[in-house]
């Protein structure tokens, strides 16, 4: 009588290319401490290697049998003393059976190398080629290209730094519209936000709790900006307007009134008393603080100024616009200094680097990098999100985080460009999941807390998981085969 069979769990099928580059990175995780360096390479290896790709690459090449074989760089005529004649080719030599071969007639020796006579002692008459006869009835497969036997060299792009992944630890509802724009204040304890119920709220860091409910805005409030060096903060909205908010007074002091259309953007320039606006007007005004007049209205761009920020240093004003194009502002003059048309699609977000001279750019088409202050593209981050990006903000550690229109919460490595978490936000109950998006987000001072503005009217806060590792959350990182370089 047979015994009970034992039923075993079924083992998931696996590829031999997928185990044998689980047993290489076993191998390599024992082996090498230090991924970033590449073992020394063998010379010896490198020459068997090399020999056999020769024999294979070359294996068509040919001279006829029994006659004596081509070459220029030999002063005598007679094949058999060829060896002894001095020459500057390079001799690669065949398999080891050769010499038998040479004997019967048939040499499968290859001579490479430049060509040192005048055109006139070479029978091909090309001076820079091989003067190696290659045979016409030898097969496609061995009449290759040379690249069969160019080394191999290590991708030279960088390796990502391993970064925790961020989880969502708080959800604040408390507004009646979506949550279109965010700004903390510099002490870092505090924070507002301002949404399409017209109302800007000031929110508590610690604990999440309303602190103060402003209204004064008549359309959604699109941007906010807390001044570091005074009791300051700006807002602007569809409605046109631009205000200033004295926060000892929790009142609007000044107005700022020029723009044509609603108002996208706004930013405060870090060093100088001035405000910079954007909007549908297709124009980015600047504006004094204290006086309430426009200094310049930088004009040039030909749709919706969507994103803005500024710098201590030029160029101090950088735009980014619906016609798909990024323009660097000279502060002096209010003029052009000079324009980025790398997108293909709106420039809806631009996040500078806290402490490089560098910024990213994110459209629907691709988020891309460049230096500063000369604007050259450096590359595109190595995957692409496929929706409308809204926002992107970067922390000191260069973790940099992308919020999508489809409520897409995208992690990525600042230096590499490597994706490395990819997060979908969970809507409200009760709310449409098509609701799912994200308008705005921002680090706060320390970079080590993120909040993010979404189309359910709520606000969400995300910190890094402290208890992940190296081991439970593995860095998957494949270094890009070819860049797109524009």
């Amino acid at each position: 009588m047979p015994g009970p069979t034992l039923e075993m769990e079924p083992v998931e099928p696996q590829s031999l290319k997928k185990l044998s580059l689980k047993s290489l990175k076993r191998s390599l995780d024992l082996f090498s401490p230090t991924h970033g360096q590449f073992a020394a390479p063998d010379s010896e290896s490198k020459k068997i290697r090399m020999s056999h790709k020769i024999n294979v690459e070359y294996s068509g090449i040919k001279s006829s049998p029994g006659k004596p074989s081509r070459q220029v760089n030999s002063g005598s005529a007679d094949a058999g003393n060829q060896h002894l004649a001095p020459s500057n080719a390079l001799a690669l030599t065949g398999p080891a059976d050769c010499r038998d071969s040479q004997r019967e007639g048939t040499q499968n020796a290859l001579v490479v190398g430049p060509s040192l006579q005048p055109k006139g002692q070479n029978d091909f008459g090309t001076s820079g080629k091989s003067s190696a006869m290659v045979s016409a009835s030898a097969p496609f497969s061995e009449r290759l290209t040379t690249s069969a036997i160019i080394e191999r060299i290590p991708s030279k792009w960088p390796r990502p730094m391993w970064h925790r992944p961020w989880k969502n630890y708080r959800v604040i509802s408390g507004h009646l519209g979506w949550v279109r724009s965010v700004a903390f204040d510099s002490s870092n304890n505090w924070f507002c936000t301002g949404s399409a119920d017209r109302t800007i709220k000031i929110w508590d860091v610690a604990s999440g709790t309303l602190k103060l409910t402003l209204t004064g805005h008549i359309e959604q409030i699109r941007g906010l900006a807390v001044s570091s060096k005074h009791t300051y903060m700006f807002s602007a909205g569809d409605d046109k307007q631009v205000k200033c908010w004295d926060l000892e007074q929790n009142k609007v002091i000044r107005s700022y009134h020029g723009h044509l259309s609603g108002v996208y953007c706004l930013a405060l320039h870090p060093t100088i008393d001035i405000l910079l606006t954007g909007g549908r007007d297709s124009v980015c005004r600047v504006w004094d603080i204290r006086t309430k007049m426009q200094i310049f209205a930088l004009s040039g761009h030909d749709n919706t100024v969507c994103s803005v920020f500024t710098r201590p240093m030029d160029p101090q004003v950088v735009t980014g616009s619906h016609d798909t194009t990024i323009k660097f502002w000279d502060l002096r003059y209010g003029k052009t200094m000079s324009t980025l048309t790398h997108h293909k699609k709106s420039v809806r977000a631009m996040a500078p680097h806290p402490k490089e001279h560098s910024f990213a750019s994110a459209s629907a088409d691709n988020i891309k990098k460049f230096s500063l202050p000369k604007g050259e593209f450096l590359h595109n981050m190595l995957s692409q999100q496929k929706t409308i990006i809204n926002t992107m903000a970067v922390n000191e550690d260069g973790v940099m985080a992308t919020g999508g229109d489809n409520g897409s919460l995208w992690f990525w490595d600042w230096r590499s460009g490597h994706n490395f978490q990819q997060v979908q936000t969970i809507v409200q109950p009760g709310s449409l999941d098509s609701e799912a998006g994200i308008y705005a987000l921002s680090y706060d001072v320390t970079g080590t807390r993120l909040v993010t503005c979404e189309a359910d009217k709520t606000i969400k806060m995300w910190k890094e998981d402290e208890s992940a590792t190296e081991q439970t959350h593995p860095l998957n990182f494949k270094p890009p085969k070819d860049i797109r370089r524009f």
